[in-house]
């Protein structure tokens, strides 16, 4: 029924705009997962960009077979072009970690931990990974860390004494290869990958990121630019702004999607594939219109970025938006965005 659903309104939407019957009809018989290998193979359908928003759920729907559900329900409803996972399992406050040194004392989370996200996985690849990509979201070692022992503690300790500290981010990159190849085991078709460390006065010098940050995001990176047909790069300016993005133009992934907001300046779409040498997914501020603005006002934004956007883009917002937003107003979004074409 919604596969149904779903031709009908993209047969809808392009009809409307006087494309012809028969690009149409081609159109909508292909599945979301065939559109997006298509378009990461380098074609374009005319009149159709590609839309994604993510958010997080309520405490009942983090994992398992309830957090499948949700996923679920919020992927049909918004028609967005692509199941994206959120990564809930997240490691706790581990106290004793009141110096450097302690992080070489940090227990290694094995598979066992990840089991309840696994479940989410599985239920979601069994329902739907045949018409559509599977996207598992993951947190940089650096941010796991932070998750451990909070990020000014984290901090603190890597500028007093980040070698001792690299243990810690060893054994968290351990940890994450184990879940990792399992996603992989399971049928995820690739990772929302997110890297934390490089913003602007983050660290004392930028040194520090370089040689003990950028190492561990690598290493699961690699892996999975290998053994995955899409990955999106997320450069995640949740804790603080960006002076520019030169410290990752090198890391992996099909897709970026950054903020186009700077510390000093805004920087374009196009630089952003010029710099990045590979589409671009955002456009929209996930505090801006997304998060307030009229559905008037919505229209119009999108049809505005999609303009200026460069011919490779998914629109959608520079980070997750905050969870209490309408899922009928990210619908609408993206059907804007499906109606038009940069």
């Amino acid at each position: 029924m919604y596969a149904n659903d779903m031709n009908r309104r993209t047969f809808l939407g392009i009809s409307a705009l006087g494309i012809s019957a028969s690009t149409a009809l081609t159109a909508a018989r292909l599945s979301k997962r065939d559109r997006m290998l298509r378009w990461l193979a380098g074609e374009r359908m005319p009149n159709y960009t590609p839309a994604a928003f993510f958010l997080h759920f309520g405490n009942d729907y983090k994992v398992g077979p309830a957090a499948a559900k949700r996923h679920m329900e919020f992927y049909r409803h918004t028609d967005m072009d692509f199941v994206k996972i959120q990564f809930e399992q997240t490691y706790s406050r581990q106290e004793f970690l009141q110096k450097p040194a302690d992080w070489a004392k940090l227990k290694l989370a094995k598979l066992d931990f990840y089991e309840a996200q696994l479940q989410t996985v599985r239920e979601l690849v069994k329902a739907e990974k045949k018409n559509s990509l599977i996207l598992m979201t993951l947190y940089s070692p650096f941010m796991c860390a932070g998750h451990c022992a909070t990020s000014p503690v984290l901090l603190k300790h890597m500028e007093e004494n980040p070698e001792a500290v690299k243990k810690g981010l060893e054994i968290l990159t351990e940890s994450q290869m184990l879940f990792v190849r399992a996603c992989i085991k399971e049928g995820v078709d690739g990772f929302y990958m997110s890297t934390q460390g490089s913003e602007a006065k983050r660290f004392s010098s930028p040194a520090i990121f370089t040689k003990y940050v950028k190492p561990f995001d690598l290493v699961s990176m690699k892996e999975i630019a290998s053994k995955c047909p899409f990955n999106i790069l997320h450069v995640c300016d949740y804790v603080a702004p960006y002076a520019n993005y030169d410290a990752v133009y090198d890391y992996p992934g099909h897709v970026v999607n950054v903020n186009v907001k700077l510390v000093d300046r805004q920087i374009s779409g196009q630089e952003i594939v010029q710099r990045f040498k590979r589409p671009f997914m955002g456009g929209m501020d996930r505090h801006g219109i997304i998060a307030k603005g009229s559905a008037g006002e919505l229209e119009s934004e999108i049809r505005r970025v999609v303009k200026n956007a460069p011919a490779k883009f998914i629109l959608g917002a520079d980070c997750t938006v905050e969870a209490d937003t309408s899922w009928d107003r990210l619908e609408h979004a993206i059907a804007v965005a499906h109606s038009v074409g940069a």
